[in-house]
């Protein structure tokens, strides 16, 4: 079986960090590495962090710290320092499968296919957020049908990175990786580049992200800036105005 690295970019997640490592640590198989690279957190995250490093006793696991944050920068460091053939982003505030690797893993036996992602269920401690779920899932068809319609024949999805994305490492760096100059959608960036090697899969399985950004927004405002930020990122605005509209929040 491929060698699978998780790399995780970390901003003061200590929120959920703890959950998402706890998930990690019962993966079976396990991941062949688990790489947190943190852009500067002022929280517990790295406390957090090392104290979590003993439940991983068949894993590799690394923090390693930048100088800048940004996910496009944090990302492509981790990239960097991977060892395995698959390279998995994962965000620190999403769940996956226990069986993750061996999805990972099944889905790039397909030569075929560069790429693939899950299906996002987003939910919080008392709701889970249906209808948003349900037009991220759609997004992923739609949006490349609607503004790359030649790509979308050629097997072109879109996935963001609370889908976590995975793809071979070779095919990541033959295509530039992400570009670290992209504050947003840098995601949607590798998609393009990737359809090149081959087709985006959506697979049918779930993981859950959390919905912290919709919980402080709105269901109605998150998901008219979710649509307004991938219509002009789809007629070809700049990702860095892109940025204001779409606020970090922890």
């Amino acid at each position: 079986m491929a060698r699978v690295s998780i790399v995780m970019p970390t901003l003061n997640e200590a929120s959920c960090l703890r959950r998402t490592l706890r998930h990690l640590s019962l993966l079976d198989p396990p991941a062949a590495e688990v790489l947190i690279i943190d852009g500067g957190s002022t929280d517990e995250t790295l406390a957090i962090a090392r104290h979590t490093h003993q439940a991983f006793p068949q894993t590799e696991m690394r923090i390693l710290l930048t100088e800048q944050c940004g996910r496009s920068l944090q990302m492509n460091r981790g990239a960097e320092a991977a060892t395995g053939d698959i390279l998995c982003f994962l965000h620190a505030d999403t769940l996956v499968p226990d069986d993750l690797v061996t999805v990972v893993t099944d889905t790039l036996t397909d030569s075929t296919v560069s790429c693939g992602g899950f299906i996002s269920l987003m939910a919080g401690t008392q709701t889970t957020r249906w209808g948003v779920s349900l037009h991220n899932y759609l997004k992923t068809y739609y949006a490349p049908l609607i503004f790359r319609p030649h790509l979308f024949l050629k097997g072109m999805r879109l996935l963001f990175g609370d889908q976590v994305m995975f793809c071979r490492r070779e095919d990541f760096w033959a295509c530039g990786g992400f570009d670290a100059a992209m504050p947003i959608m840098e995601e949607a960036d590798l998609c393009l580049k990737l359809t090149q090697r081959g087709r985006i899969r959506q697979v049918n399985r779930v993981v859950q992200s959390c919905d912290r950004r919709v919980a402080k927004w709105g269901t109605l405002k998150a998901t008219a800036i979710y649509l307004y930020i991938g219509l002009l990122w789809g007629i070809g605005v700049s990702p860095a105005y892109l940025k204001q509209f779409y606020e970090d929040v922890r």
